[in-house]
């Protein structure tokens, strides 16, 4: 449940666009889910699997679509097109997220003093920022952050705590990073050499981040060799995921968690990348692909559509497959049969 200021009925419709039926001077001072919902809330309805919890919901008012007005429960509706997403702009219209002054500097914090830093950046306890590194307009360090030298980041982004970004890296506008990232780390790249051992390979590239790309928490993106690592505009990444060097990540991608991806591998735009895949190598993939969780994709897919399966081929033929695998006892045994027959038949001849 998410306390806000209090605000009419009426108040929230013309907010969100809406249609109010029924009271529209009910105070809200609160957004909750249907089953929580008490008095002075605001909740959705949206999707008939929470008929029970629509019917039975406490909560002051609705956002409904049309054809689910009469049947709620509650002095107020705001009808809309979609509660789903106009609970979302609702949250985004009320929530004031918690965030250091804009201008902090931290006592506590170290600041090269070739660092260049907008006046308006708030930089929190314990950060390290690096010669020559360039920080943008309302930016901001919450704390523990390090940045190696010359790291960029653009205007608007926030790093939050216990973040490390290697030299070099160029970050966009309005990005977020979670705490306990480590963006720009060397890629794992030797060569192996005739005893066994390995020489490593220097990691002299960087990582670029586009702009409005969300890095989840403890995640590892690694510098390319010589080039760069690059994740594109929009692209949302969940906990735990590992890129590694050279790989680029096509614009508004989503990555869930655990996925793992290996070098120099180029994901297309607007691929959607469910928890625990593994990618190959020096593959990849074309735009609009969906790949479903725990997925081994070993070679590229150059056709937009939905894959599972190890290795990874359409979902559809991997369901085929997957229902034939729970017949192939009874399967064996009718070919047992058949061949003992065919060896009865060969007998009497």
């Amino acid at each position: 449940m998410l306390q806000i200021a209090p605000k009419t009925v009426s108040d929230l419709a013309a907010a969100l666009g809406g249609q109010v039926r029924g009271r529209d001077d009910v105070v809200i001072s609160s957004i909750a889910a249907l089953s929580v919902a008490s008095t002075g809330s605001i909740s959705f309805y949206g999707s008939d699997n929470f008929r029970t919890q629509f019917l039975a919901t406490q909560a002051s008012c609705l956002l409904v679509r049309d054809a689910d007005a009469d049947a709620a429960p509650c002095a107020s509706v705001i009808v809309v097109e979609n509660p789903y997403q106009s609970c979302i702009s609702l949250i985004q219209h009320c929530y004031v997220p918690s965030k250091l002054s804009p201008g902090y500097r931290s006592s506590s914090a170290s600041i090269d003093p070739t660092a260049i830093i907008h006046e308006s950046a708030a930089i929190g306890p314990g950060c390290v920022v690096g010669r020559e590194c360039s920080i943008g307009e309302n930016v901001e360090l919450v704390a523990n952050v390090v940045l190696y030298p010359r790291t960029t980041i653009a205007g608007g982004t926030t790093v939050h705590a216990n973040v490390t970004i290697y030299q070099d890296t160029v970050i966009g506008e309005h990005c977020i990073i979670h705490a306990g990232s480590v963006v720009g780390a060397d890629g794992f790249g030797y060569v192996e050499l005739s005893d066994k051992s390995y020489q490593k390979i220097p990691q002299v590239g960087n990582v670029v981040l586009g702009s409005y790309v969300e890095i989840g928490a403890n995640v590892t993106i690694d510098r390319a060799a010589l080039e760069s690592t690059v994740i594109e505009d929009g692209v949302k990444i969940d906990n735990l995921v590992q890129i590694a060097h050279g790989v680029r990540v096509g614009e508004n991608t989503g990555i869930a968690a655990q996925v793992g991806i290996a070098g120099s591998t180029v994901i297309g735009k607007r691929n959607r990348l469910a928890g625990q895949v593994g990618i190959a190598g020096h593959t990849t993939t074309t735009d609009d692909v969906v790949v479903m969780g725990q997925t081994g994709v070993t070679k590229s897919i150059e056709v937009p559509g939905v894959y599972s399966g190890n290795p990874a081929q359409p979902h559809m033929i991997q369901l085929r497959q997957d229902v034939a695998l729970k017949d192939i006892v009874s399967i064996q045994q009718k070919l047992n049969e058949l061949s003992l027959a065919i060896k009865a038949l060969e007998s009497k001849d």
